[in-house]
């Protein structure tokens, strides 16, 4: 089998464009990743911290349900 040089620079010019392509994906991706980390975080700190006990009745005098 003979294989020419031509082919073997096309074929590792490819794949280094492959290589580069999956390098750019994942650092999208991590980017993508962060952003949404940081929308979670926001959100979870717009909670209030503690939520009151119910004051009266039969539900929600002894344990807050809701957290």
């Amino acid at each position: 089998m003979d294989v020419s040089p031509i082919a073997l620079v096309q074929a590792f010019a490819e794949m280094k464009r492959d290589q580069t392509f999956s390098d750019v994906q994942i650092e999208v991706l991590k980017k993508v990743q962060d952003i949404q980390s940081a929308g979670a975080m926001a959100m979870l700190n717009a909670l209030p911290a503690d939520l009151p006990l119910a004051a009266d009745g039969s539900l929600g005098t002894q344990v807050n349900a809701l957290v």
